[in-house]
């Protein structure tokens, strides 16, 4: 299914990755070291929008949203058996809001999704274990993860991804904790929320 993008998306989007990180500010300690880790790299490293890099690599994912703001879409990730938020690989596209909606319409089954704003709304390197992905062994490695807050009705028709997901669920945001198995995780998603009530 080929989707148009949105006037928002053709223009907004024009930003790449740097322009993102370089803009984003934050009152979070964690961001903020973690955002001076992720220029120092880019400054030591030409390929981070690429799993090439088996040390880190950037990733974008979105905290999609209600109209109420009261429920998150999430996904039953495969690999993690784990509720999380949609998102992806860059794969070589430095266009980070672009791939996180992109992933969410893959992910998700949602045709309609919106961006909220083109601000990161959340900016986190994360560890990942290794794991065995398509038959092959990935080893441990660093995600540079940018977070973008996207909004969709939640009356729209759903659909797994089974090669990546076996469920998508709109979850209101008190249960979050409850069906999250990532400790890690569970405080990005409530840094999130917090932001959204002091919006």
């Amino acid at each position: 299914m080929i989707v148009q993008k949105t006037l928002f998306e053709r223009t907004v989007c024009k930003m790449n990755w740097t322009d993102w990180i370089r803009n984003y500010e934050t009152n979070f300690e964690q961001e903020k070291k973690d955002k001076e880790i992720i220029l120092n790299c880019a400054g030591t490293f030409d390929d981070l929008l690429t799993r090439k890099n088996e040390i880190a690599h950037f990733t974008s994912s979105a905290f999609v949203v209600n109209k109420n703001r009261d429920k998150a879409l999430m996904v039953h990730h495969n690999i993690f058996h784990a509720w999380s938020w949609p998102g992806g690989h860059a794969d070589g596209d430095g266009n980070l809001l672009a791939v996180a909606m992109k992933e969410v319409r893959e992910e998700t089954g949602l045709i309609h999704v919106f961006s909220v704003t083109e601000e990161v709304v959340s900016l986190d390197i994360l560890p990942v274990f290794g794991h065995i992905k398509k038959g092959k062994y990935v080893a441990p490695h660093l995600h540079f993860n940018a977070a973008f807050l996207l909004e969709a009705d939640e009356n729209e028709a759903l659909a797994a991804k089974p090669d990546e997901n076996s469920d998508v669920q709109w979850i209101p945001f008190e249960q979050i904790e409850a069906c999250s198995n990532e400790p890690h995780m569970i405080t990005i998603y409530k840094k999130i929320m917090a932001k959204l009530k002091k919006a």
